[in-house]
């Protein structure tokens, strides 16, 4: 097993120092070097540049962007709080806002320690009861336990992820009916060990408030996964439980595709990786999710990204350069923000997209837009 992921991350090591492959028309593909006549540049697309490519979402949201830039250049939390206090509690963007606030924050701390983020302790000392700055300053506390802590198991991750699991707790007072501090709680369960009956019980408090939420799907399908507390076939069961009750046009229906990912290295053991049946049916489930969706809903990029890894994995190539045509430009999600280089990973698959797409008749001129 661990031969193998080494011969993968090789594969990808010379895909990215080489950039681009060459299109051969009936057989398939092979590297070149990226002046070649014979490459396939993404460019010719009107696709983003590597060093362009937005790390901190999953899609375009301006109006975070805006906040963000914001309070970064002044120091002034104003602009975070009135931004969450206009976003509905009930829907997806509530939380990827508190997440991307939550982020900077951390990243700031990281990169300035004792100095970082001002904005974000003059919210907790100017509006202690701001329910926008609770739950950004608990999802920090969250982000800060996984990114600098020692590592899992340590002693002072857990006392972090405690201390976060009271801000928690303080954020959810402050905004009854809103999901994300319980949605913020799943990662501190996760971390801390929650028992079954534990988590159970958390969770009933996210799906009392917001049973459709696929962030909340999201984060609780890391606690049930076989690297955490549970298996693989638990993992899958959740998973298929929520894309079965899922409503018309909700992207739950994606759910199963998650879980295949989070228990790759199970699945990569079989050598017809793209074939299988629980690979093909998990695709053809985010694909219909994706399809039946509305276009604005916040989620969307999520699986578009996660899609776009399959779909290149298992060489089908125009549905994989429809999901780039959809998500370039943003980078922030899975596959590529679990990796060290999240933008030189997704310009690895994308590349592949590219010319997978080109050997078999593609051209900018056929790729819709």
């Amino acid at each position: 097993m661990q031969m193998m992921w080494v011969l993968m991350m090789l594969v990808l090591a010379g895909l990215m120092i080489y950039r681009f492959v060459r299109v051969r028309r009936g057989g398939g593909l092979r590297m070149v070097s990226p002046g070649s006549p014979d490459a396939a540049d993404p460019a010719d697309y009107g696709f983003a540049r590597q060093e362009e490519l937005d790390v901190r979402v999953p899609g375009p949201d301006r109006d975070l962007m805006d906040a963000l830039g914001n309070v970064q250049r002044t120091g002034g939390w104003q602009a975070a709080s009135a931004l969450l206090a206009g976003t509905p509690k009930d829907g997806e963007r509530r939380w990827q806002r508190v997440q991307a606030f939550g982020g900077a924050a951390a990243l700031d701390l990281v990169q300035r320690p004792g100095a970082g983020a001002p904005w974000l302790k003059a919210w907790r000392l100017e509006a202690e009861k701001d329910a926008g700055g609770a739950q950004v300053h608990a999802e920090l506390l969250v982000q800060q336990a996984w990114r600098s802590s020692g590592g899992v198991g340590s002693q002072d991750h857990r006392i972090m992820l405690e201390e976060a699991r009271e801000a928690c707790r303080r954020a959810s007072l402050l905004a009854p009916g809103d999901p994300v501090p319980f949605i913020t709680e799943l990662a501190v369960a996760r971390g801390l060990g929650y028992t079954e009956a534990e988590f159970d019980a958390l969770w009933a408090k996210v799906i009392d408030v917001a049973p459709g939420h696929m962030g909340a799907h999201l984060a609780a399908l890391h606690y049930w996964c076989g690297k955490w507390h549970g298996s693989r076939e638990k993992a899958a069961a959740f998973a298929e439980a929520a894309a079965a009750r899922a409503p018309q046009g909700s992207l739950l229906a994606a759910l199963p595709l998650f879980s295949v990912y989070e228990n790759l290295p199970d699945q990569v053991m079989v050598s017809d990786f793209g074939r299988t049946a629980v690979v093909s049916r998990a695709v053809e489930g985010a694909l219909f999710a994706v399809q039946q969706a509305r276009a604005d809903d916040p989620m969307l990029a999520h699986v578009r990204h996660l899609l776009l890894w399959f779909l290149v994995r298992t060489e089908r190539w125009a549905e994989a350069m429809e999901q780039v045509r959809h998500v370039d430009g943003y980078v922030g999600a899975l596959p590529w923000s679990a990796t060290e280089d999240p933008a030189a990973q997704y310009a690895v698959y994308r590349a592949l997209a590219v010319a997978g797409y080109e050997a078999n008749g593609g051209s900018p001129a056929t790729l819709p837009h």
